[in-house]
């Protein structure tokens, strides 16, 4: 009974963290934080998200969902839409795919595909830093794990700067309809999904 009543007391949500937010409730520099559009209490970050990233955030206070969710031995896969600089040409594009070498370590293997038109995004309060000359060019980057600053880290590494980076989904999880700063609770079939046994790849 006790664990019943303390399964039906989770609670798990899925956030569009806005440009400029850190993914943390406290800031003692007076950033903005979650709690400034969050108010659930006892959930908390499940993995990362930078400051200057934005996208699909899961909080939680199901301790287990947000090890399955961290976790890089589950390989849930995370997927970003990512704008980078210079239009990235075949061999860039499969070095993505191969993984690229990150202070000493070899990312796992992705799923990258340049995209041919720009999505629809909302406006980013600060623009992107523009250079007349260098064109820019947007990819859909599918991950397996979560490495400090990651998919910056990888584009960089083949000579791709990232200029803008949002995550839309996390395993079945979909960033969908949420406008940046707005949240809603994950449905029962989100949390199976991602409570699911580690995938192969």
């Amino acid at each position: 009974m006790a664990e019943l009543k303390e399964a039906m007391s989770l609670r798990s949500i899925a956030f569009n963290k806005p440009y400029g937010v850190l993914p943390c409730f406290t800031d003692p520099a007076g950033r903005p934080t979650l709690a400034d559009y969050i108010k659930v209490p006892d959930v908390y970050a499940a993995g990362r998200l930078d400051q200057d990233s934005e996208g699909l955030l899961i909080l939680t206070s199901d301790g287990t969902l947000a090890h399955r969710i961290t976790g890089p031995q589950h390989k849930l896969p995370k997927v970003y839409l990512v704008q980078v600089e210079r239009i990235p040409d075949h061999k860039a594009i499969t070095q993505l795919c191969q993984g690229v070498e990150l202070a000493g370590r070899r990312t796992r293997t992705a799923k990258v595909r340049l995209l041919i038109e720009e999505p629809s995004l909302p406006e980013r309060p600060v623009p992107i830093r523009f250079r007349k000359h260098v064109p820019t060019a947007w990819l859909e980057m599918t991950i397996h794990e979560g490495m400090n600053r990651q998919v910056r880290r990888m584009t960089a590494a083949v000579g791709h700067p990232t200029l803008r980076l949002i995550r839309i989904a996390i395993g079945a999880v979909h960033l969908g309809d949420l406008k940046p700063g707005e949240w809603r609770d994950l449905r029962e079939d989100d949390i199976s999904d991602l409570s699911s046994r580690p995938r192969s790849f």
